[in-house]
This record gives C-alpha cells, structure tokens and sequence, in this order.
C-alpha cells in the first residue's frame, strides 16, 4: 500500500506540475481560448449570444431564417399606404414626371445614408433602439425612447386605417357593391333618393355616412361607431397574434404580407392597361411640368416622403437590423430596400393613374351626354343657330372630340352671353387635375372606379385584402420599434408586453372610432410625428458623426461588412445629410406657422368639406402630442448629466481578461465615448457580480457539472478564491 501511495502522489505531482506550466508558460497557445472565453461586459465578439443581466443562463438572440425573409420584413416595414395613396398624389402635384427627379436626388442625399446608418447600428449592437443610443452615448438614450412613443402614436391610428380597410373588405362579397347606387329612401307617399348623397356621389355618400357615419365637428363625439370598433378590434387581434413570438411569427406572416401587394397591383396595372382612358391617366401623370419642379415646396414634399417612406426614426429598421448577424452586408440591403422602396411607388402610381384615368373618362362621357342634351335645348328655344353646329354633328352618338368642337364654335360666337348657357367644357384633364390622396383616394376615388370593373367585387375584395396587407407590414415594423427597446433594456416576457401593449393600443383607440374619430386621425397624422421624427433623426445623426465620432465608426463598419464603405457616406454623414434635415426641419416648422391648424369637417346638409380651426383643447392635443414624443429627450439627457439615478454602485468596474490576466478598469461614469468594437457603456454594462451571469464556458468544450466560477476551464475567474492577486493567474 505505501509504494502504490507513492506512486500515486509521483503522478498527481507530475499533473500539478504540467497544468502550472500550462498556465505560465503556455499563453499564447491558450489565447484563442481566452478569447472564446471573454467577458461580455470589455468585448462583444460573439455573434449571435447575449447573456441577460440576472439569469445564470445564456439567451441566444432571435436570428432571421433566412435573408429573404429579413429583406421582406423591412420592405414590408418601409413600403406603405403612404406608397398608394400619397406617392401618385405629389406626383400628381408637383409636375407629373418632373417630380421624380427631387425625389432620387433626395433619396441619395438623405434616404440610402440614414437608411444605412439605422441598418448599421441596429446590426452591431444587436439592440433596439432605446438600447443603441444608450450604448453610443447614455446621455442621448432619450433618442430611443423618443422612437417608442412616436412609434405608439403611429401605432394607434394606422391601426384605425387597417379597420376602415378591413370594414370595406368584409362589404365587397356581395353584387352590386353597396357603394355602386345611392340609397333610396322610403315615405308614406313616394319613394326618393337620398339628398345627402345625391348632393355628392354613391361612394362620397358610403364612406362618410355609411361606413364612418361622421359627425359634423371634432367637438362632438356622437359615440363610438360599433361596426368600426369591432374592425379595430379585429385588426389589433391580427397583429396581437402576428407579433406576439416576435420574428418567429411575424417573420413566417411577412412571406404573405410583404409580397401579396405586388401581385395585387400587377393584377392592377393589366386590368388597367386594359380600360379604355387608362393612357390618358398615365399620359397626365408622366408629362413633365419642369417650371414647377424648381418651387421650394416640390423639394419639401419629396424630402418629406423619401424620409417618412423608409421608415426613418420609428425605431422599426433598428429593430429588424438588430436580429442580424453581424457580418451581414447592410449596405447591400440598404440600397436594395431604398430603390425597391422607390419602384413599388412607381408602380403604384402607374396602377393609380391607369384606374384614374379610366374614371376620368367614364366621368367625361357623361359630362358629353349631359351639356349635348342642354345644347339640344338651347337649338330648340332658338338660343342658339343650328348654323353654328357642323354638319357631320350627330347629337345623339357625339363624340368627345367633337364635343370639344362644338363647345369652342359656341364659345366664340356668343362669347358676352356664354356664361349664361350653363356649358360645361369636359375636358378629362380637368378631371385628372383634380388632385386626390389619402382616405380621399383609396376610399372613393379608386373604390368609385372599382364599380365600373366587370367583375367589381373580386377586384374589390383584392384591392382591401392589398390595402391590409401593406397596412400590416408597416405595423408590424411599428410594434417592433416598440416591443424590441423594452424587452432589451428592461427585460420583460416579449409576449406578455406584446399583449398589453396591444390591449392599451385598443382601448386608446376607441377615441378614433367615434363618429368624430376620423378628425381625431387627421390630428394624430398632421401632429404626432412630423417633427418629432424629423428631430429624432437629427440627433441620431449627430450620435453617429460628432459624439461617437465618424472615423470611428467608419472603422467599426469596415470591421463588421470586411471591406471599408464609400467615402461618399462619410461626406454625407457628416456634412450634407444632417444640413438637408435642418432644413426640411426648419421648412416644416414654417410651413406649419403659415398653414392654420385646422381640418376638413363632412357637413350633412351641403354634403361637402368645409375647413374648420381646432378649438383651443384641440389646439392643446396637438401641441401636447408633439411636446410628448420629444420630451424624453431632453429628460434622459437631464437625468444623465445630473446623475440623477445613479445605475450602479460606486465598486462598479469594467472587467476583462487579456492573455491570462484579470484588469479592472474604473468606470468612466461620464462614458459618452463608448467604442461599438471595443467597450459598451455603464449604462448597458450588467453589474460584474462574481459567480452569477457574467461567466461564459470556452466555446466547444465538454458538457461538465461545472460551478459557476468554472474551475474546469481556463477562462473562467475563480471568484471563490478572494486572496487571489490580481496580477498573475
């Protein structure tokens, strides 16, 4: 027994000895695995791992399944309503075709830039977007916060939109549509149409009173509407269900949602081709009116939908970013969801203008049928010489061409007394000229076309489900700009937050689904994030360039992507983007001085618009609502600089390994000058609390009943042994 005791404790030593001359002698070959082994708090170098601050377990971050399906994502997330029904409307506006030209030239200058930038930060920190600007700099964490409040303003009346449509579709299964003909309204004596819309039009008369059933003034309420408040609920359970696993669910839904629109408006864009006037509408749109594009105001609009059509500021394309590997090719994707972006707007206006103008022509021919029938009149009771009309003339089969003729040889030879006649020109441009976007296009407009269609109802029911779909891809976006920030900076269960938030959402709401709810939605649109999105920006912008530093961040992107970026991103960056947003912010705050705050009320008895002033409670909501959204930024900023709250304790220290030694650092509390690569903020640093959540096992190594100070690998800190040095392991 002694000799074999011997031998054993010769080995043990021989073991002893070997393992110590591994730990000095042999650093360099055990350096990868310190480097697998890093703490998190120094070094982010792990791609797709995040360790929760208090949970003794590793959380892998939610990864896109494939790259198809994050592209979709921010296509769905960028490309809008505002693509349908406000794109074609300022081309519309603002010289036809000549307006595409502002609009790329801003799209290079602000539009691909800032949409690179977001994709960027979003992919290297792989936070949303409270957790990124407090990691570049905490005292600008307000930025994110920002982001989700005006996301939730967003969030609250796109949803109301969604329900319209899904109200609109659930009426399009029956023949005729129910918007095709004015009502008739029954009495004790005789039968008769309905004044109110035989004053407008069958779908003027539908979308006011049937669907909306407004009130005359945003001060009375008249009680919620019931069919609306089921279509909002309904629509708030669909993204409820959507979002509540995150991109494991929503990313499935985006393969739908994201691409059905395009096959809706191919269907479109045939069908329209296909109707007679579709060319003229196309032909108005496109013919360039250069004169106008040189106005100030041209280059306001365009900057202003190239910023708010990519989803600048909400926070949604951080978050979609975030769940990216870091070494993904974001520039790639920057510009190739920008020009899809860009494309999908002209398709759309394509779609738009072919329907419009094939509209415009059925309105015309009536317009013909009616003022020949008054030409007839006027040759019967002799105010007119039936010499003046040319003898190929045929009243009763008249043609448009030869209306105009006629209208002409008119005008001339009764030129004093022309007024009088009542005639009407009836030209389709005029028609065309008359400029429509928003609820104005989609719920009338396009719908009054739709009912000429053979086959109406299946191009409605197609119409909505597209106007669904784009809907929903924009809030899923929306709620990811909110959910994502929260969960990463507080912790909280995605699914439980998801649920309330969308129970909150609804129940808000109810105040957009009264019968004075539609003003509520022009107030929230106009109010709740123009400016502060233009704001948020700005700083975002700044964060990047002045406070992190741009050359650094320069370098961090070349790290990240494998080869350096185009310095004509550090120019516009740093000089040429952040003055062009100065300026559409100073342009929109003038603008909006200059415009009376006010909206367009529906009045029953004229059966028309008429603009009215917000009362001073009005006037109170929508300067709250800006006030609102911008304010965390200057509280965070306050509560940072004052230290306020102080987020740790005063032995609070960054640590790390380097070749085998423990280094503590003091901490900067004044860290603003956090690196992407090469540290992280106090702010986001979890407190090194020994033996818990901050240790990491060597990747690759054995499955072990290892204690959490790890003493069966070399890269773990033995925090049970506190005499040891902090110099030499």
């Amino acid at each position: 027994m002694p000799k074999n005791s011997k031998v054993v404790k010769r080995e043990l030593d021989d073991e002893v000895i070997e393992s110590v001359k591994d730990l000095l002698s042999n650093e360099d070959s055990s350096d990868d695995a310190f480097k697998k082994s890093e703490l998190m708090v120094d070094d982010q170098e792990e791609k797709d791992v995040d360790v929760e601050e208090g949970s003794d377990v590793e959380d892998e971050r939610p990864a896109w399944n494939s790259k198809l399906q994050y592209i979709l994502a921010q296509v769905g997330f960028s490309v809008g309503l505002g693509n349908v029904w406000r794109f074609p409307y300022l081309c519309q506006k603002n010289g036809g075709g000549a307006y595409l030209v502002p609009y790329l030239i801003l799209l290079l200058i602000i539009g691909i830039p800032l949409f690179f930038l977001e994709l960027a930060v979003g992919q290297r920190i792989r936070r949303g977007s409270i957790g990124v600007w407090n990691y570049i700099s905490p005292k600008l964490g307000g930025i994110g916060f920002a982001s989700c409040v005006v996301c939730f303003f967003v969030a609250l009346y796109y949803n109301v939109i969604i329900g319209w449509s899904l109200f609109y579709f659930s009426q399009s299964f029956q023949h005729p549509l129910p918007w095709d003909q004015c009502p008739l309204v029954k009495n004790a004596s005789h039968t008769f149409v309905e004044p109110e819309c035989e004053k407008s039009s069958a779908t003027t008369y539908y979308w006011y009173r049937e669907a909306l059933n407004i009130s005359s003034s945003l001060s009375e309420s008249g009680g919620l509407n019931w069919k609306m408040t089921i279509c909002l609920l309904a629509a708030w359970v669909m993204v409820c269900l959507a979002m509540i696993k995150g991109i494991q669910s929503s990313g499935k839904i985006m393969y739908f949602s994201s691409l059905f629109p395009y096959v809706v408006l191919l269907c479109f864009l045939i069908r329209g081709l296909l109707l007679n006037g579709s060319l003229d509408g196309i032909r108005h749109m496109f013919t360039p009116k250069l004169e106008i594009m040189l106005e100030p105001k041209v280059w306001r609009e365009a900057a202003t939908q190239v910023f708010f059509a990519l989803g600048l500021g909400f926070g949604g394309v951080i978050a979609f970013s975030s769940y990216n590997k870091r070494d993904n090719n974001c520039h790639f994707d920057a510009v190739l969801v920008s020009f899809i972006n860009f494309f999908t707007s002209v398709l759309a206006t394509l779609v738009v203008f072919a329907v419009l103008g094939f509209k415009a022509n059925i309105i015309n021919e009536k317009c013909v049928i009616q003022n020949s029938e008054k030409i007839l009149k006027l040759l019967k009771i002799g105010n007119l010489s039936q010499d003046m009309i040319p003898h190929h003339i045929n009243f009763s089969s008249i043609t448009a061409e030869d209306y105009s003729l006629v209208y002409d040889i008119i005008q001339k030879v009764k030129e004093e007394e022309f007024d009088s006649l009542g005639l009407k020109s009836c030209q389709i441009e005029d028609e065309l000229n008359k400029a429509v976007q928003g609820t104005g296009l989609a719920f009338i407009a396009f719908t009054e076309a739709m009912t000429h269609f053979p086959a109406s109802p299946f191009w409605s029911v197609m119409f909505f489900l597209m106007l669904v779909n784009l809907g929903l891809g924009s809030m899923f976006g929306t709620i990811e700009g909110i959910i994502t920030p929260i969960v990463d900076t507080f912790k909280v269960r995605k699914e439980i937050l998801t649920v309330i938030c969308c129970l909150v959402a609804f129940f808000i709401g109810l105040i957009f689904v009264q019968r004075s709810g539609n003003y509520f939605v022009t107030m929230f649109d106009d109010y709740s994030a123009t400016l502060p999105l233009l704001i948020v920006v700005i700083l975002e912008n700044i964060a990047v360039t002045r406070i992190y530093g741009i050359d650094k961040f320069m370098e961090d992107l070349k790290d990240m992507l494998g080869f350096s970026p185009s310095q004509y991103y550090y120019y516009m960056w740093k000089y040429v983007s952040p003055s062009v947003l100065l300026c559409l912010l100073v342009a929109s705050v003038v603008q909006m001085g200059l415009s009376p705050p006010g909206y367009n009320a529906w009045i029953e008895d004229t059966a028309m618009e008429e603009f009215h002033s917000y009362p001073t409670w009005g006037m109170i909501v929508c300067i709250s609502l800006m006030v609102l959204a911008i304010l965390p930024v200057p509280i965070v900023f306050m509560v940072r600089r004052c230290n306020l709250i102080d987020d740790s304790s005063s032995s609070l220290a960054s640590v790390s390994y380097k070749r085998g030694r423990i280094i503590k650092e003091p901490v900067n509390l004044e860290g603003d000058n956090t690196s992407l690569i090469h540290g992280k903020s106090p702010s986001e640093m979890p407190s090194p609390n020994f033996g818990k959540n901050i240790y990491r096992k060597q990747t690759g190594s054995p499955t072990l009943d290892t204690a959490p100070n790890g003493r069966y690998g070399i890269g773990y800190l033995m925090a049970d042994m506190p005499d040891m040095p902090e110099s030499d392991l």
